[in-house]
């Protein structure tokens, strides 16, 4: 028996009238996904490709799709770089809507403000992720840098690398952030001593370090708090 084409399918059964006919929230994540996809190929319908890039996320989190490159997602039979690129967007901008609420430009006040603004990104990451969040003298978000990936430690983690784009934006203060892909964000001893290297080097340079945020999987540990800083 031949397979339907999407268009061939019962109107209630297409994703674009359906969304029309029942709203968004009445779609599955798959039928959502392939009117981004728009088109199917010769052997797949646009859904059908949906549900298979659906299937990388191994964890069953949507969320861990954000973690999948374009090369990643070119892996799906089907899915080239057009339609790569597209879903790579749509997660982007899905991204930056929940950690937002909806705020263009972030102020950071407490360790709260920095999880909400950090913690989707970062949570499901497999490796270490060290960021700066580097601030104005109102404590607006000027910029987030990405220094290093890898275990904390003084060879990836050194004051030159971490405070030059600092230097260059002229801020005020910084924050750090860190995640542990083990999702327990109890800091380690080399977390402490890092943190202490990085606050004596603001001192010098005249940037005050705020908070080192370390990140688990919902959890998170602010050294200030832990009264390391």
């Amino acid at each position: 028996m031949d397979r339907l084409k999407i268009k061939e399918l019962p109107i209630c059964e297409r994703p674009y009238e359906k969304m029309s006919e029942v709203g968004a929230e009445c779609l599955s994540n798959a039928e959502l996904l392939a009117i981004v996809i728009k088109t199917g190929t010769r052997a797949y319908t646009a859904v059908e490709l949906a549900q298979k890039v659906l299937k990388l996320s191994q964890d069953g989190r949507l969320s861990s799709l954000n973690n999948l490159s374009i090369e990643q997602l070119m892996k799906v039979k089907g899915i080239g770089r057009v339609k790569a690129i597209q879903i790579k967007a749509v997660l982007e901008f899905s991204k930056r809507i929940a950690t937002s609420n909806g705020v263009v430009r972030h102020f950071v006040k407490s360790a709260d403000d920095v999880s909400n603004l950090m913690m989707e990104e970062m949570r499901y990451l497999k490796k270490e992720m060290f960021k700066a969040i580097l601030l104005d003298t109102k404590n607006k978000v000027l910029k987030i840098v990405s220094i290093s990936t890898g275990s904390l430690n003084a060879s990836i983690v050194h004051p030159r690398e971490v405070f030059s784009e600092a230097v260059k934006c002229g801020c005020n203060s910084i924050i750090f952030v860190h995640n542990h892909p083990s999702g327990d964000p109890t800091p380690s001893n080399e977390d402490v001593r890092t943190t202490d290297r990085l606050v004596n080097a603001g001192d010098i340079l005249g940037i005050k370090v705020l908070d080192h945020i370390i990140l688990g999987d919902g959890r998170y540990v602010s050294l200030k708090e832990k009264g390391f800083i």
